[in-house]
């Protein structure tokens, strides 16, 4: 649609994790005029499509979760894949270190122990494993340490493709998975001891990024 300003493919394919039937999805972050905010009727927060597979946030929304550190949101600053790109995108992309902070120890980490006691409690009710979120698991930890010792978040991981699809099939003995992300945690603490990020987003220099995309699109 017109108002995309930056439209990425993440999931599999941009975690180098995918396969021959592996999908597309698409994510990405919109901008309506602003005019359309000074009626009753509100332009909505996200949206499904036009393309299959595509989900989209309207800018001030994908901004407000990008500063609290929501890993699917951060990962679409990063993704390699690209698909659409405007000026508003570019100068998105150029803000991204202002989205970073010490609270990603706790979002990455809230959200892998929330993946982990899933399964866990998967397993103990009826046995199965649910393998795919497992390896999603591992994938977040081993993201959060990353980011939080070089200021950049991680997506693609095709340098453990094989052990991490080892895990997806459940080809890893379910002990050595849990063992890996006992590590992986220990790292993730360690890595948050030391991070040279600050303790709180760059606020005021996202507030002012929103403020020239919605300047810009008074007039489209």
């Amino acid at each position: 649609m017109d108002d995309l300003i930056l439209g990425v493919v993440v999931g599999s394919r941009a975690y180098g994790l995918e396969g021959p039937g592996s999908d597309h999805d698409r994510r990405g972050v919109f901008v309506p005029p602003t005019r359309a905010f000074w009626s009753l009727d509100k332009p909505p927060t996200h949206r499904d499509g036009p393309l299959d597979e595509q989900f989209s946030w309207e800018v001030e929304r994908f901004c407000t979760l990008a500063l609290q550190a929501n890993p699917t949101v951060l990962e679409v600053l990063w993704s390699p894949l690209v698909e659409t790109i405007t000026a508003d995108g570019k100068a998105l992309l150029a803000a991204r270190p202002a989205f970073l902070s010490q609270r990603i120890a706790e979002s990455y980490g809230g959200y892998a122990r929330d993946q982990l006691n899933r399964v866990a409690a998967r397993r103990q009710t009826t046995g199965e494993t649910n393998h795919k979120q497992a390896m999603h698991m591992v994938r977040l930890l081993l993201a959060g340490a990353h980011v939080l010792r070089t200021g950049e978040v991680l997506v693609g991981v095709g340098h453990l493709r094989d052990r991490l699809l080892a895990v997806r099939r459940g080809e890893l003995p379910w002990e050595q998975v849990v063992a890996w992300a006992a590590g992986l945690q220990a790292d993730l603490a360690s890595a948050a001891a030391t991070t040279d990020l600050p303790e709180l987003p760059d606020r005021a220099r996202i507030n002012a990024l929103l403020h020239d995309i919605r300047e810009r699109n008074l007039h489209p």
